[in-house]
């Protein structure tokens, strides 16, 4: 016998699931689209040669490589790939279709992505991701307003208590070249920093260690970060517990003594100057947007994405392991496919654990998960399908949702019950009786009424007890 259960990491989606996402993902589009986004979609496979190289080594072990076809099959080459994000599509469809886009090109896609990882609570194979970019400028506009639609998209899903992190690549690269970390050894060692969430300093001082990379080195990192860190614990009663959770002006306070820090360490170092210039003028656009107080500095951030090349950020909620969202600057990937240098920066929002997480808090609206059908329309007899398929569509055409009840052998009574464990919460009847007046005979199944009308007046009828629109 087969198996039943699907792959590991996938799932099925039962109508319950698959209208909390609709819900989630509708909330979404409509902040996106308020900050003047336009939709994209793009194919779930792409050419490998597309997708390698543009997530670091230990992403391209998470690819799902799809091998050669047909008399190729035996080579066992692989010469295409499921989607790992939609960033890198994004960029090859820029590359493609250039000429055929606005200067400025804003664009959001919410759309399925799949990685070869070990499932876990909150991470699947197979997931959706929600992402909003902006192509062509280099402006730090781009960023507060992407910290703005991401707040303010989670803002409307009801999550209050979330802080936007960010930091900057140019500044993680002169806090690397300070401790006198080689160019060559940057992505392994950001690699093992952007772990420091997780597996906490001591985990990251054995990566350091894995990865050939010096403890000196890694100590006095974690040192900075400790001491950065300890203002918040120190100053407005932050850390570990997350007993308090901060202000705007706890914020304010935070960004003032980090940038300060951070200017300390990287001393006269011309790309960790320039770094920690462009954060300050972010923090000081968010400060006017739907941001403002959201948004807070973190100098151990490091997303080991490769394809970074400024500003990077990342949303986390107390209490949660992992972020419900990051995204940043990427001004070099474009141009790996066109050979131009274009400008871009992006957010993208963790759908599934969006999700997961407004499920377990119960943050769904309660009458989200509702009945399929607003009436439920009888068979009184097989004779009566015809009758009742007509009565249905002129039901449906009132605007309503309706189901017929496919079995004419089962007596009226049992139909009441379907309709019942359905939580349908009206069935109409039109019996021999009601059919011969023109009539039909509409039960309340929340309350038991019972009445019978004129057969014309039942869609109007159960719209207002429904309490819908015309």
């Amino acid at each position: 016998m087969s198996k039943t259960q699907p792959a590991r990491g996938m799932r099925d989606f039962l109508p319950a699931d698959v209208r909390r996402r609709e819900y989630v993902i509708g909330v979404i589009r409509e902040v996106y689209e308020r900050y003047g986004f336009e939709p994209l979609e793009t194919p779930a496979v792409e050419n490998i040669e597309t997708l390698l190289g543009k997530y670091g080594e230990e992403g391209n072990q998470l690819i799902f490589k799809i091998l050669k076809r047909g008399e190729h099959e035996r080579t066992g080459e692989a010469d295409l790939a499921l989607r790992y994000d939609l960033t890198v599509p994004l960029a090859r469809v820029v590359a493609e279709q250039g000429e055929r886009l606005p200067k400025f090109f804003k664009r959001y896609q919410i759309q399925p992505v799949w990685r070869a990882d070990r499932p876990a609570r909150g991470r699947f194979r197979e997931f959706y991701q929600c992402d909003v970019d902006a192509i062509g400028s280099r402006s730090m506009i781009i960023e507060a307003e992407l910290c703005a639609a991401a707040s303010d998209a989670l803002t409307q899903l009801g999550f209050s208590n979330f802080i936007v992190n960010i930091n900057h690549r140019h500044f993680l690269t002169s806090l690397l070249d300070s401790v006198a970390i080689s160019s060559e050894q940057h992505a392994n060692a950001l690699t093992a920093l952007d772990k420091l969430d997780k597996i906490g300093t001591e985990g990251v001082k054995k990566e350091f260690a894995s990865r050939g990379l010096p403890e000196s080195a890694c100590i006095d990192i974690l040192d900075f970060f400790s001491r950065v860190a300890q203002y918040a614990v120190d100053v407005f009663d932050l850390g570990i517990n997350k007993t308090h959770h901060p202000t705007a002006e706890d914020i304010r306070s935070w960004n003032n003594f980090t940038l300060k820090e951070m200017e300390k360490f990287v001393g006269e170092n011309a790309q960790g100057k320039q770094a920690i210039k462009e954060l300050d003028e972010i923090l000081k656009l968010v400060a006017v947007s739907e941001a403002a107080g959201k948004v807070a500095l973190a100098p151990s951030l490091a997303r080991g994405l490769s394809y970074y090349t400024g500003a990077i950020m990342e949303i986390n909620v107390p209490d949660l392991a992992g972020s419900l969202g990051g995204g940043g600057r990427y001004d070099n990937l474009v141009g790996m496919f066109s050979g131009r240098d274009i400008p871009a920066c992006g957010f993208s929002l963790g759908l599934e654990r969006i999700i997961v997480v407004m499920t377990e808090r119960e943050m769904f609206p309660a009458d989200l998960v509702k009945a399929s059908a607003d009436v439920l329309v009888t068979i009184w007899d097989e004779s009566s399908a015809g009758d009742a398929l007509a009565l249905a569509r002129e039901l449906r055409a009132g605007g309503l949702r309706v189901d017929v009840y496919p079995d004419g052998g089962d007596k009226v009574g049992k139909q009441f019950k379907y309709a019942s464990t359905r939580g349908v919460p009206f069935v109409a009847v039109a019996g021999p009786d009601e059919r011969a007046r023109g009539e039909v005979s509409l039960k309340d199944m929340r309350s038991g009424e019972q009445q019978t009308l004129q057969s014309g007046a039942a869609a109007t009828t159960l719209r207002e007890k429904l309490g819908l629109r015309k």
